[in-house]
């Protein structure tokens, strides 16, 4: 007896081992970045993007969005079920693309020398800036506050969401005024939230997108965003570094739908210009 107690304590211990191992091998291929060819054998596409007016909200009993439309044209085109996930944190979508979770970031990425060192681009997709969200002055009131030219930003505290590209275009604007402007990035409100908070006074200035800050205007007429932050820059999908073939398959479809009219038609119901 004390025989097979031996080999049936051996042959547990051999079975968890294994169903250890193999969990732990299941989780990391699961999580791995994929590529192209694993993508289409799955047959689903995950992306993640910001939920905001512009790329994914929620429109009565359905969802709308320029790159959640985006997303299901390419899925569409591939034979593929996507899956796209809203995420607030440009941060946790960023990581979440790193570590495989999501094979598209289908945010409007500027592409800049610094977000180069973390995803492979796509094409431009759309042409865009950052701006200065602020209040208007009115009378006497946020008079001391209003910033007219970034010369007047030296000293001051923007907001931002945590991770966003436009960390490092403040920073070397600090670099060219040569003063200090302080950074305070955000890590649970999105960029809409941001510019909510601006309007009803709880920050003063935060910095986001143009394209969004523009469709909040509607909502926010006591908002000013005259103030450009950076230069017109090339807007992009990413996706991770081990991840070339899935690059090349977007710059492939893009290249020939951009010129579309259904294309324009989906640029035109979400951007003004």
């Amino acid at each position: 007896m004390k025989k097979y107690a031996k080999y049936l304590l051996i042959a547990f211990v051999a079975v968890l081992l294994y169903t250890f191992f193999f969990r732990e091998q299941e989780d990391r291929n699961e999580h791995a970045p994929r590529d192209y060819a694993e993508i289409i054998r799955s047959g689903t596409l995950r992306a993640v993007t910001e939920y905001n007016s512009i790329s994914f909200h929620a429109e009565g009993d359905s969802v709308a969005g320029f790159h959640y439309e985006l997303v299901n044209a390419f899925a569409r085109s591939k034979g593929l079920t996507p899956e796209i996930t809203p995420e607030m944190s440009f941060a946790n979508s960023l990581k979440g693309v790193q570590e495989g979770k999501y094979d598209i970031l289908a945010n409007s990425v500027a592409v800049t020398s610094a977000s180069k060192d973390s995803l492979l681009f796509t094409q431009p997709i759309l042409l865009n800036k950052q701006v200065l969200v602020q209040r208007k002055p009115q009378a006497d009131k946020d008079s001391a506050t209003y910033v007219h030219s970034q010369l007047e930003l030296a000293g001051k505290t923007l907001h931002l969401v945590k991770g966003s590209p436009a960390i490092f275009r403040i920073h070397n604007l600090g670099n060219e005024i040569g003063d200090t402007i302080y950074v305070n990035e955000v890590e649970k409100y999105g960029q809409e939230q941001l510019l909510a908070m601006v309007a009803y006074g709880d920050i003063d200035y935060a910095v986001c997108d143009e394209s969004i800050a523009e469709a909040s205007l509607a909502d926010f007429p006591q908002l000013d965003i005259e103030t450009a932050i950076s230069f017109s820059q090339f807007y992009s999908w990413g996706v991770s570094k081990h991840s070339p073939v899935l690059l090349d398959s977007l710059n492939a479809w893009l290249d020939s739908y951009i010129h579309t009219a259904e294309f324009h038609a989906l640029y035109k119901k979400y951007y003004k210009h």
